[in-house]
């Protein structure tokens, strides 16, 4: 059987999207779209650092997500996707991603990965980052800085010229050397104009496969390591994916656009709150 060969399509300003399995191309006025997203997701995320600490319910968090978002004149991407009632995730510990706030409140000893994702004028920013909450044991913590070592390897990977599976191949080598398991149940994805599109970015594979990284080319790098096993499970609510051992999880996000001579990450804290040590 032939391969199915990746099909690619340049996006002007005045071309409806579809997801339609092609990976999209964008141009300056892209660039300038998602930079403004993805700068908007990074400030809410930043403005919770303070807020996320013991005693804090979830669902409080949320409530400043949404209402961040609303005041800067964007909508929360997740709030009715799919029928999802909350503008972001939260997920604590052994969960993997897709927690739901509520009025649970965080414990000391927490670590917790926060989910955004801003709509504005027509562009998702979407992004996520671990946060830890009061004294968090040793093991977590070295969880948490792995993590974000893993993100920031395979977003070294991604340049003009490279494969798809040429970052899933360095995030899984890095974590697997620490011991740890790389979560395939989920993975990256195209973003831009559609909040979930083509190609899937997963974070293990094989290097030098998969489809070619060309200029223009948005998507998320977002991978999610557990400290055990890398099982997942889905809890019956639909959405709350968990570690099958109840091992601790985390997950840093980012949204990465491929320029001519690598990339550009849109959803970068300004103020370095995105990246331990905190």
């Amino acid at each position: 059987m032939l391969a199915r060969m990746t099909q690619y399509q340049t996006i002007t300003d005045a071309d409806t999207v579809l997801r339609d399995g092609t990976i999209k191309l964008h141009g300056p006025e892209g660039f300038a779209g998602m930079r403004a997203a993805g700068r908007l997701a990074a400030d809410i995320l930043d403005a919770l650092v303070p807020m996320v600490v013991p005693g804090v319910s979830t669902e409080a968090l949320d409530d400043v997500v949404r209402e961040m978002g609303l005041a800067a004149g964007a909508a929360c991407a997740t709030l009715g996707y799919r029928g999802y009632t909350h503008s972001c995730c939260i997920s604590v510990n052994h969960v993997v991603c897709h927690g739901i706030p509520s009025d649970k409140t965080l414990k000391d000893g927490d670590i917790v990965n926060i989910d955004v994702t801003p709509l504005l004028d027509g562009w998702h920013g979407d992004t996520s980052r671990m946060f830890l909450v009061g004294d968090v044991p040793l093991k977590a913590r070295r969880l948490v800085d792995v993590t974000y070592e893993c993100l920031m390897i395979g977003i070294e990977q991604a340049r003009p010229g490279a494969r798809l599976g040429d970052i899933g191949a360095a995030i899984q080598r890095h974590a697997e050397g620490n011991r740890y398991g790389v979560v395939r149940e989920f993975c990256g994805h195209g973003v831009g104009r559609l909040f979930h599109d083509a190609p899937e970015v997963v974070h293990a594979g094989i290097a030098g496969t998969g489809p070619e990284l060309r200029p223009g080319m948005f998507f998320t790098i977002e991978p999610m390591i557990n400290l055990g096993k890398p099982g997942v499970k889905l809890l019956e609510d639909g959405w709350t994916a968990v570690t099958r051992d109840r091992s601790l999880s985390a997950q840093f996000e980012h949204s990465i656009g491929i320029t001519e001579d690598g990339c550009e990450v849109f959803t970068a804290s300004a103020r370095g709150l995105d990246q331990p040590p905190y």
